[in-house]
């Protein structure tokens, strides 16, 4: 199965208190997993911390390329057709890196990792990884 990591699952997953539910810690644990970290995610890191909302123990690249590591990551870039799929998106949340994680999870049959219960609105196919 492929998963798509959201970014708060990714920041959550190597938070010393980590808030991931017990699937969630499975899942990413299980090596038959195949995990997917999108570019918008690496976006949406690095210029929350450029603005001072993240802060990380080290630089953004540096955490990233961990987090790629340990995580065992599968890198997704963003693509036109992602892009198309953003405008086919219902108007249930604003925020553009949710929006184009909804989009490529459905373009790319994959399954969405989040915390985030606003995105249950969107037809996707997704697991809560939440408390």
């Amino acid at each position: 199965m492929k998963y798509l990591l959201d970014t708060n699952v990714l920041l959550q997953s190597l938070s010393s208190g980590n808030k991931l539910n017990h699937r969630a810690a499975v899942l990413l644990a299980d090596n038959s997993s195949e995990l997917y970290l999108s570019a918008v995610s690496s976006w949406e890191i690095i210029l929350k911390t450029v603005t001072g909302k993240l802060l990380l123990p080290e630089s953004p690249a540096e955490f990233l390329t961990r987090s790629i590591r340990i995580l065992s990551l599968r890198l997704l870039a963003i693509t036109h057709l992602h892009a198309f799929a953003v405008a086919e998106l219902p108007d249930h949340h604003r925020d553009p890196f949710d929006r184009m994680l909804i989009a490529q999870a459905r373009t790319e049959g994959m399954v969405l990792l989040t915390i985030d219960r606003t995105l249950g609105s969107y037809k996707v196919d997704q697991i809560y990884c939440g408390r």
